[in-house]
């Protein structure tokens, strides 16, 4: 069990790659663009399909606020998503819900990294914390199911 505070953007960036290389079955994210989680890296997106391979369905959800850097600067992102439909998705949260300013990664339902606001990068890091993760948990569901927009991997049009 640890918990240890980020104070960095480099210090968020390491977090970041802690939680992707024990991640084994599910990934949970809330945040407001992926501009400062950078997924779109190859060490990142080959941690993301190490977590699918491993995982049978939801193994990884994406809520954001804002989708369209997704949709613009993330086209391996995209391709992953669209790649693994069966196992991943991605939603834009409805307008109702944009006032929230915080930013979350849960993997495992036992390990999180938790951005206060969008705009700092102040953060908490939980190693295997079960217990403090499930409040996170359950908040990351109910922003789920307040619905939005599903954000489609392929582009339509002529």
């Amino acid at each position: 069990m640890a918990r240890e505070l980020i104070t960095t953007w480099s210090d968020y960036q390491a977090a970041i790659d802690r939680l992707l290389a024990i991640a084994s079955q599910k990934m949970c994210i809330y945040d407001e663009d992926l501009g400062q989680l950078k997924l779109e890296s190859a060490t990142r997106l080959n941690e993301l399909k190490r977590v699918m391979h491993g995982s049978h369905q939801e193994a990884l959800r994406i809520a954001l606020r804002n989708a369209m850097l997704l949709r613009r600067d993330h086209p391996k992102l995209c391709t992953l998503l669209s790649t693994y439909s069966h196992q991943a998705m991605a939603q834009q949260t409805p307008e109702q819900i944009a006032h929230l300013r915080d930013s979350m990664i849960l993997v495992d339902g036992r390990h999180a990294l938790i951005r206060f606001d969008r705009d700092q990068a102040r953060s908490k890091l939980l190693i295997d914390e079960a217990d403090e993760l499930r409040p996170y948990l359950t908040r990351f569901e109910e922003i789920w199911a307040e619905g939005g927009e599903p954000v489609s991997s392929t582009t339509l049009g002529l």
